[in-house]
């Protein structure tokens, strides 16, 4: 009989904690192994109510040329809640400097989605030495862009701001290794892998959509 009662109470154990589970939010995680706080938080660029999620990476990044793929599929598949950016840090690294800019002045020529994964390639499976401005406009002239109007635009004051912002950001965001990915400016994603990584992103955007309903914004 107390066999019988221990299997019992185990097995009520179980259900309770099976129960417990089911309730558990699908948001739920672990500080430090799946993200970390974002201390102090930072300012959302993005219209209210809009969730904004931040890739802070490099074009002379080996893992953001990977992870490229991967987060361009993530990203076309994001609820029209969620507003994604990309931003380019330099780390002060000249030539890493030089891809900010490329960046930006992609962005301004409208060349950016016809050459942002080409970019990658030419540098990190064909080898190209491209960190230098005049490299990269012929390069962009001969993959189908506008080498004139990218000049232009990388030679620019403006882009010349947005080099400065993107750092100011990179360094309010604590940034130390790419890619990152902030959300809502509160928390940044971890994960070992690629796919925990954008895992980790998705409940995060899940866990800053029940917060904005549990504290909506003061009138």
């Amino acid at each position: 009989m107390r066999n019988d009662r221990r299997v019992v109470t185990v097995a009520a154990c179980l259900l309770a904690l099976s129960a417990l589970v089911a309730q558990a939010p699908a948001w739920a995680q672990t500080e430090g192994v799946d993200y970390r706080p974002l201390v102090p938080a930072q300012p959302s660029a993005s219209p209210p109510g809009k969730i904004e999620v931040i890739e802070f990476f490099s074009y002379g990044c080996p893992h953001c040329a990977e992870f490229f793929p991967l987060v361009s599929t993530w990203a076309a598949t994001l609820p029209k809640d969620v507003v994604f950016r990309r931003v380019p840090v330099g780390f002060n690294r000249p030539a890493w400097i030089n891809l900010q800019r490329t960046y930006f002045a992609l962005q301004a020529s409208g060349d950016l989605t016809r050459l942002d994964g080409k970019l990658f390639q030419a540098l990190h499976e064909e080898h190209l030495p491209l960190f230098e401005e005049p490299a990269i406009a012929d390069w962009v002239g001969k993959n189908g862009g506008d080498a004139q109007k990218f000049t232009a635009a990388y030679t620019s004051f403006g882009i010349n701001n947005l080099t400065v912002e993107a750092d100011k950001m990179s360094e309010d965001y604590q940034v130390t290794g790419i890619p990152t990915m902030a959300v809502a400016g509160k928390y940044i994603a971890l994960g070992d892998t690629f796919t925990l990584l954008l895992t980790s992103t998705d409940k995060l955007i899940a866990k800053a959509r029940a917060e904005a309903k549990t504290h909506p914004p003061k009138k």
